[in-house]
């Protein structure tokens, strides 16, 4: 670790640790563009970004975060060159069998959302392989959104409640923000207190619509690939200064 990473990560221990995020939501944006600004291959910068994912999740797991969630393929991404896609298809199975020991040792408990449509044989199985092997683990909760969106999310949500109305399991009057929660791919996990996202982009491109009603957004101008542990430990300390009200007034128990 650098030595501005290891300051950083000093300042924030006077941060009172019921101020820090439980969940942090992550879009990792600009492997592409930081490439091309390097003189690189698009695909180096997906490369490079895996670097960083390695430094965040490590660092995530270290502070004892409780979960993390990273935007890793987008279901628009496969408007990308079929080259790219299948880079990043090699560049998925590789990261889930190259991971898998750091991710065991570290106690992490890995899982995955989104559709598994269009996602190669190989890649899946050392996914699955990956989740199972892990899911014991008490750990961070390393969420991975891979060919995710968050209205197909929803979409599938509905599709879910639709289904069991008509079964007979559920009553259209039950239907409230609950059962929804539960119907998505994300039930049963906290929902993001934080929501980082790089290259400075202001928008949160479909993704966690549903669960990030209430987060904190914090933009940072650098590339994925040139996320850090200083970065991240900046956006936990901007997130402790907030005064999160929920719509509430300040002070006020609502």
């Amino acid at each position: 670790m650098s030595e501005s990473a290891s300051t950083v990560r000093s300042e924030i221990l006077d941060v009172p640790r019921e101020r820090w995020p439980h969940h942090i939501a992550v879009i990792m944006d600009g492997n592409g563009r930081w490439a091309e600004a390097q003189g690189l291959p698009r695909i180096e910068g997906h490369r490079r970004g895996v670097a960083s994912v390695r430094r965040t999740v490590e660092e995530c797991s270290r502070l004892g975060i409780e979960q993390l969630t990273l935007y890793c393929l987008s279901s628009e991404n496969w408007k990308r060159p079929r080259g790219e896609l299948d880079f990043l298809m090699r560049l998925l199975e590789q990261y889930m069998i190259e991971e898998r020991a750091t991710i065991l040792a570290q106690n992490i408990q890995a899982s995955v959302i989104g559709r598994r449509e269009g996602i190669p044989a190989n890649a899946l199985r050392e996914m699955d392989r990956t989740v199972e092997l892990s899911a014991k683990n008490t750990g961070l909760r390393l969420c991975l959104a891979i060919n995710y969106g968050g209205r197909a999310e929803l979409v599938d949500a509905v599709r879910r409640i639709a289904r069991e109305v008509l079964q007979g399991n559920l009553a259209a009057d039950e239907i409230d923000e609950r059962v929804i929660s539960s119907r998505l791919y994300t039930a049963g996990m906290p929902e993001p207190d934080l929501l980082i996202r790089t290259a400075g982009e202001m928008r949160v491109s479909n993704f966690l619509l549903w669960q990030i009603s209430y987060a904190e957004l914090w933009v940072t101008e650098a590339f994925w690939p040139e996320f850090a542990e200083a970065h991240l430990h900046r956006a936990i300390r901007d997130f402790a200064s907030r005064d999160r009200r929920f719509g509430g007034l300040r002070g006020s128990c609502g």
